[in-house]
């Protein structure tokens, strides 16, 4: 896909958003969790994350039952690495269901200052 259709693709996204999109980017919006700037359904690489923190490096993706045991997610997730980006995955379920702990953990990554930082990819049957 040629950068013009990644975008036009990108902005579709954005009109078509899941609930639990909605609701997290509703939390995300306009530097609401601690001044971070977040951008929705952003193209990165040959990829649209459905979030992106670009100053912090750190993009978050909702997943729904079609990704269990989706092996282009963990290609998806080895190239952002690769390019730098941390990846949070949570289940859509989670976003809608436990909103507040999906935020902590966004937030402890985004200001911790030591140790390994967690990638909550969900296993089978479990969320973040």
């Amino acid at each position: 896909m040629r950068t013009g259709q990644k975008t036009g693709f990108a902005r579709q996204l954005r009109r078509r958003q899941t609930d639990a999109e909605r609701k997290l980017w509703h939390q995300l919006r306009n530097g609401a969790l601690m001044g971070c700037k977040f951008r929705r359904q952003h193209p990165v690489g040959p990829y649209i994350v459905d979030f992106i923190c670009v100053e912090a490096s750190l993009v978050i993706e909702l997943d729904g039952s079609q990704h269990q045991g989706c092996g282009a997610d963990a290609a998806r997730t080895s190239f952002l690495e690769r390019e730098g980006y941390r990846v949070l995955r949570f289940w859509n379920n989670d976003a809608l269901m436990q909103t507040d702990s999906v935020l902590a953990i966004v937030y402890d990554v985004l200001f911790a200052t030591t140790g390994p930082h967690p990638n909550p990819s969900p296993a089978r049957g479990s969320g973040a």
